[in-house]
């Protein structure tokens, strides 16, 4: 499934000048010498907590391993992975690196990043795994081998404004299950209270696919088999025909995509699905302004839901062994129930171990003071990795697919036809 490329032949063409013999030289098991390895970042670059909380966690682990310098590269998550392009192009190649899951495959086939089990010894990567969410492991993999660790991730969540729930004559204590239910709480919140009924964060500039793949997988659809694209078959589709029938009957707002967060944290939305990673800023906009709830994603009738992840894992493109095992270091804290608990509480992404959450020492006390957050944790059971596209095209393919979903959902044309001609345009550029 891998494919090789020019670029990749650049990266390994330098990685082996470092190395003695075969993929990895055996990485020392401690690190006993000053070393500095740099980290690219996205949460960084943010203006919200994460940045704080990124801040904390990296004083965290110098403190722990004061051997360890971290040389941080702050950089906003839509630029981040031109920015790791670029510097290896110019021989100045990342230690560790922040990127998102739509890009896993690309960075596993072409980037040249480390698979951890040729770099880390089994018995060690075992034990490092033990404990973690299984489902999550499984984000990271391409064929079989686990090239990026889930670090910040979440699903899709429903966040709702209990007053506009009352003011349209609903029960807040009843939250839509359905989609069903979403259209009709959608039509009585804009009928009688003239704010806009429901958004998904799903179709602006930085909203990945997150959330629209994990309405089509809940439907039973996918936007890809194999290297056939699948968006516009008929249950990925049905999906989309769905929101554009929302959009005709008034519950589906019709707003700038770009501009959702924003509403529904000025208290103008009903209902708006999107990553719990924005908990902790909406919850500052909200307070004193309205009530604000959570519930799980919504399901097409009796299917489960299957909610796709947001967020992002660390790679690893060390080739020194020194700076393997600091960057491994790196990777091990980040993931532990120390900085899981600052990630969720001071985020709120979720946590990969779930046994922090009800623990006093952990998580326990935050969540007790956040019960709502538990709607989130309860997705986790049946988390569906999200599906990265293959081949050198794969951004070209998936900016196709979403400009054809805004198309069917907001345009005035047939939704599907919309679709099959970006299906068809796409599958040209598929490996």
């Amino acid at each position: 499934m891998l494919r090789r490329t020019t670029l990749k032949f650049t990266a390994a063409i330098a990685a082996v000048s470092l190395l003695p013999s075969g993929a990895f030289a055996q990485m020392p098991a401690s690190v006993d010498k000053p070393v500095t390895i740099s980290f690219y970042n996205y949460n960084l670059a943010s203006a919200s907590a994460g940045a704080e909380a990124t801040k904390e966690l990296i004083a965290g682990f110098e403190k722990k391993f004061p051997n360890i310098k971290i040389e941080t590269v702050a950089v906003p998550s839509n630029e981040i992975m031109s920015r790791v392009q670029a510097d290896i192009v110019a021989g100045k190649q990342p230690d560790v690196a922040q990127l998102v899951f739509r890009d896993l495959i690309y960075i596993a086939s072409d980037l040249g990043a480390n698979a951890l089990e040729d770099m880390v010894d089994a018995t060690e990567l075992k034990d490092q795994f033990a404990g973690m969410i299984p489902q999550g492991l499984e984000l990271g993999k391409v064929d079989g081998k686990t090239y990026g660790l889930a670090y910040t991730f979440s699903t899709p969540i429903l966040f709702y404004n209990a007053d506009l729930f009352k003011q349209a004559g609903l029960d807040p204590d009843k939250p839509p299950r359905t989609w069903d239910e979403v259209n009709a709480d959608g039509k009585a919140i804009k009928e009688k209270t003239g704010k806009n009924g429901f958004f998904p964060g799903a179709y602006g500039p930085t909203d990945g696919t997150f959330v629209y793949q994990s309405i089509v997988m809940s439907n039973g659809g996918k936007v890809r088999d194999g290297n056939k694209l699948t968006f516009a078959d008929k249950d990925a589709a049905d999906a989309v025909k769905m929101l554009r029938n929302m959009v005709d009957s008034g519950a589906h707002a019709k707003i700038d995509p770009a501009s959702a967060s924003d509403t529904f944290a000025a208290g103008n939305m009903g209902m708006f699905l999107y990553t719990s990673a924005l908990l902790s800023s909406v919850k500052k906009s909200a307070a004193g302004k309205f009530d604000l709830r959570l519930a799980p994603m919504p399901s097409f009738g009796d299917k489960p839901t299957a909610p796709t992840n947001s967020g992002s894992a660390l790679f690893v493109f060390s080739r020194d062994p020194e700076k393997q095992r600091a960057s491994y270091e790196l990777l091990k804290y980040l993931t532990s129930k120390e900085a899981y608990t600052i990630i969720t509480s001071k985020i709120g992404y979720l946590p990969l171990r779930l046994d922090i959450v009800d623990d006093p020492n952990y998580l326990g006390p935050w969540v007790k003071e956040n019960p709502m957050f538990r709607a989130n944790l309860k997705q986790l059971d049946h988390l569906t990795a999200n599906i990265a596209f293959p081949g050198p095209n794969y951004r070209q393919v998936e900016k196709m697919m979403m400009d054809s979903v805004r198309e069917a959902v907001f345009g005035s044309g047939d939704p599907v036809e919309a679709l099959k001609a970006a299906q068809e345009q796409g599958q040209d550029l598929m490996p």
